[in-house]
This record gives C-alpha cells, structure tokens and sequence, in this order.
C-alpha cells in the first residue's frame, strides 16, 4: 500500500453554479482539511456534496448545506474531514456568489 499526500484542490475561487472540484482517479482518497474563505466584504453561502461515482448532486450526498461565511472568515470544514472518495467519487460544490469564496483541499491518496 502506498499513500501518497496530494493537494486535492488548488486554491480557487469557487463557482455560483454546482461544480465538481476534484474527481478521484484510480486511488481511494481521504480528505484531511478544507478550506473555504469569504473574501468579500458580505456574508456568503456554500454548499458542499461528496457525489459517487455516476450519481448526481442531491440531498442524498449533501455534506454540508448552505453554510454562511462571514466577511473575511475561513471556514475549515471539519465535516469532510475523514471521508473516503473511491475512485470516480467527486468533490462538489457551489456558492452563493460568485469570486467570493476562496477553496482549498489537501488529502491522501491511497493506492
């Protein structure tokens, strides 16, 4: 077995439509840390999914579910922290304005 630390998601500024921000590809793949940080001067929401492979966004796999971020708060996100993504499972997100919300993830790829 060999694990392998990885940045999950460059550091980027999230979208205001669902997006899936990381696919695991041929290793399994447990999330470490999360970030997510309001650069705006308003509070901003996010949404956060963990979708299998061939699923779709739903409530089904919602993780995290409108939370608001205040202006200029990071979120560390302590309810991924710990999940696995088998091969082909997405990170997926969406916020409620666009170029607000500044992400990050890092993990540990398993194989």
């Amino acid at each position: 077995m060999t694990v392998k630390v990885v940045n999950l998601i460059p550091s980027k500024q999230l979208e205001d439509v669902q997006t899936n921000q990381y696919i695991a590809t041929s290793a399994k793949v447990m999330i470490d840390k999360v970030t997510v940080t309001n650069t705006t001067a308003a509070a901003v929401t996010f949404s956060c999914n963990l979708v299998p492979e061939g699923g779709a966004v739903g409530d089904s796999n919602a993780i995290i579910k409108d939370k608001a971020v205040a202006s200029g708060e990071t979120y560390v996100c302590p309810e991924l922290v710990g999940h696995i993504l088998e091969p082909g499972d997405a990170i997926s997100m969406i916020a409620g304005t666009t170029t607000a919300l500044t992400i990050r993830a890092s993990g540990r790829e398993v194989t």
